[in-house]
């Protein structure tokens, strides 16, 4: 790096802003129909709600305040992620240009997000709740450092708004300020900052932005809780020495999966020169590592006393997007010097760079010389189309969250139900007709309206299964003359 470009790294922020506009660009170019959390988050903005289920609100409440700015589309959905993404990296490059001298290692830190799988690929894939974990986390961490180097009224209140959104993110993001502030407690030094008056301004300005949530939640603890649970505690009948023992491979496999590649590129690129960082440290990697030990600690009694038997790579994003930050903090503690590494890992980022939006594309279009199907490939809106040529649905009730956010897509103005959803029920007098649609097996399997869809009509509105039909459509990206099979009937269909 020149001189120059070691005292401003806004080129960075450049390149990644550029970076998260080709991802709107290829993300609109795949295909037109939608991914689950996509769905989820289309169907689920019909309603404001204090909470809807097993994840918190917080990505709901942004997309439905965008959509009723800007209309539901799929323009909207990838702007509003690539958005928080490309937010959430700026604050992490300014949290380490707090503490790291080298602006090339601040680069490399902020662009070493990229070589993280789950950050890079997983994120844009179809994440958003994750990704709302990250936004909230960047934000967090940005303040809490802040607060230590720079202490001021704003970075502490920057860091309560952190822990506020995060806590709405996900559940799990709890640890991540619980592990930042034993870290803290634990040093001397850093222990006043969090024997601060200002401490109560974080906390109360967290309280505020979590409050409707928690009066929610206090009446369906069960229902926003027990399917996390269930995933995490997923061992059948397993002895207890068997599910820790799984808890605990399966978290060694999430580290590994989370961090190997970071690691991996951070060896290449470092090469021998990087020995020397394993001796070397500052109070800032210190830090890093109590919290670190932390956070792991707080996993295994989850995993010993809770009953946690599987855990995923996704969930340790809380804590492990800091990893590059931590790598390059010990780089500098080394003296290591960085000009070369530098070219080194700009020529693998290019390749992420370029590589990650082709591989999510050419994972659906090749599908034509494959024949293998994302979801992104089924036709929902051929579907839709052909059917509204028979009527103009008055409501539509689907037999899943996915086909009722696609479906919603293409009608906005038209209630959509979904029957895994109870939470959502508009009344529907006078509203027909009802067009019901379900998802059929490509391969065998009843034609038959599903018995949980014939159950809904009965319970709801007192109807008799109708008879159902089957649609063929093709499929985006078609081989030959593959196509989508899908299930549907009509209630009250005029003519």
């Amino acid at each position: 790096m020149t001189e120059s470009n070691r005292r401003d790294i806004s080129w960075i922020f450049a390149l990644l802003a550029a970076y998260f506009v080709l991802h709107v660009g290829v993300r609109l170019a795949t295909s037109h129909s939608l991914d689950l959390d996509e769905a989820e988050q289309v169907f689920r903005s019909q309603w404001l709600a204090a909470g809807y289920g097993p994840q918190p609100p917080f990505y709901n409440w942004l997309q439905y305040t965008v959509f009723q700015f800007a209309g539901v589309s799929l323009t909207a959905l990838s702007v509003v992620k690539n958005l928080l993404l490309f937010s959430s990296y700026v604050l992490y490059g300014l949290t380490a240009r707090l503490i790291l001298r080298d602006k090339a290692l601040v680069a490399i830190t902020t662009l070493g997000l990229l070589t993280i799988p789950q950050m890079a690929f997983e994120m844009q894939r179809d994440l958003t709740h994750t990704v709302a974990v990250f936004f909230s986390a960047s934000i967090f961490f940005y303040g809490f450092i802040r607060s230590l180097k720079q202490p001021s009224l704003a970075s502490y209140l920057i860091a309560g708004i952190g822990i506020g959104f995060g806590l709405l993110a996900k559940y799990n993001f709890a640890i991540l300020p619980a592990a930042a502030l034993i870290a803290a407690l634990s040093d001397a030094r850093l222990r006043p900052r969090i024997f601060d008056w200002r401490l109560m301004l974080t906390a109360a300005v967290a309280l505020v932005i979590i409050l409707p949530h928690l009066f929610w939640l206090k009446d369906n603890l069960d229902f926003a809780t027990a399917r996390t649970l269930e995933k995490m505690t997923a061992s059948g009948h397993a002895s207890y020495l068997t599910q820790v023992a799984m808890g605990v491979s399966s978290l060694a496999l999430a580290i590994i999966s989370f961090a190997g590649l970071t690691a991996a590129v951070f060896a290449l690129v470092f090469g021998r020169s990087l020995r020397p960082t394993l001796g070397s440290g500052s109070e800032w990697t210190r830090l890093l590592e109590r919290m670190m030990l932390v956070f792991l600690a707080g996993i295994l009694l989850l995993i010993v006393f809770g009953g946690a038997a599987g855990i995923k790579d996704r969930w340790l994003v809380p804590m492990l997007f800091i990893l590059p930050l931590y790598f390059c903090l010990k780089i500098e503690a080394a003296g290591v010097a960085t000009d070369r590494a530098f070219r080194r890992f700009m020529a693998i980022v290019t390749v992420i760079m370029i590589g990650v939006p082709a591989a999510l594309y050419g994972s659906v279009a090749t599908a034509r010389f494959t024949g293998h199907y994302e979801r992104l490939n089924r036709p929902y809106a051929g579907m839709l189309e052909i059917l509204r040529r028979q009527a103009e649905p008055a409501a539509v009730l689907a037999g899943d969250s996915l086909l009722a956010g696609n479906v919603r897509q293409d009608i906005p103005g038209v209630p959509v139900l979904s029957v895994d959803y109870p939470g959502f029920h508009p009344d529907l007098a006078g509203r027909r007709p009802l067009l019901l649609v379900w998802l059929l097996p490509q391969k065998g399997g009843s034609e038959a309206l599903p018995p949980d869809m014939a159950e809904w009509l009965q319970a709801n509105l007192g109807a008799s299964a109708p008879q159902a039909s089957v649609i063929d459509v093709p499929y985006f990206y078609r081989r030959g003359g593959d196509s989508y099979r899908f299930g549907y009937a009509w209630v009250n269909q005029p003519g």
